[in-house]
Order: C-alpha cells, then sequence, then structure tokens
C-alpha cells in the first residue's frame, strides 16, 4: 500500500476529484493548508498600504491506495491539477505497511 500526499491550487480540487473517481478512487481526505514554494508568495496593497502574502492557501489531498493503482492515480492528479505555471503543487509518495478498518478490524487493502 502508498500513501499519496498532493497539495494543489484550491481551484483544481473539483478536476482532480473527477480524475480520480474516473479511475475507481473515491476514499480520500481533503485539509487546507497555506505553504509557499518557489514562488515566494507575493505583495497586494490594501487601503493604500502593501504587504506580503507569502503563505499561499492550498489543499492538500491525502490518501492510501493499492499499490496497482499508484501510477494511475498519480498521472490523473498531475494532468488535472497541472495549469503549466508556478505553484501547480506537488506529489509525495510513501510507503504503509497496514491499514486497519476500526469497524470490523479488516486489515490490508482490505481494510481501503
Amino acid at each position: 500500500m502508498t500513501k499519496l500526499e498532493a497539495v494543489i491550487q484550491t481551484s483544481r480540487l473539483d478536476a482532480v476529484k473527477d480524475a480520480l473517481h474516473e479511475i475507481g478512487i473515491e476514499g480520500m481526505t481533503v485539509i487546507e493548508v497555506r505553504g509557499h514554494g518557489r514562488q515566494k508568495g507575493h505583495t497586494e496593497f490594501y487601503r493604500g498600504r502593501e504587504y506580503t502574502v507569502d503563505l499561499l492557501p492550498k489543499l492538500k489531498i491525502e490518501m492510501v491506495i493499492g499499490d496497482s493503482l499508484v501510477e494511475r492515480a498519480v498521472q490523473a492528479i498531475a494532468t488535472a491539477a497541472r495549469t503549466g505555471r508556478i505553484g501547480d503543487g506537488k506529489i509525495f509518495l510513501s510507503r504503509i505497511d497496514d491499514a486497519i478498518r476500526i469497524r470490523n478490524d479488516e486489515r490490508g487493502e482490505a481494510a481501503l
């Protein structure tokens, strides 16, 4: 099993969810986060004063999936989230040793 974490632009969530549903992935956790990468934020003016917005709003999608779906999920997210501009996001993959469904103690991929 693999844990997939994707940090994407907030405007791309619906496209990413639709792409994941098309390949059969329905379970995911979506978290509102703030951060920056190479773009380092930007400056804005509010009531005549300039200020720096250095932590930009993003969404983090987390899911644990079977190894057979990993490459298809990565491709679906990358394609749906890509705008071609800086700040499109990142995808991180981690190995998961076990998963346990609390309701009935199922383990492994059956618990997903």
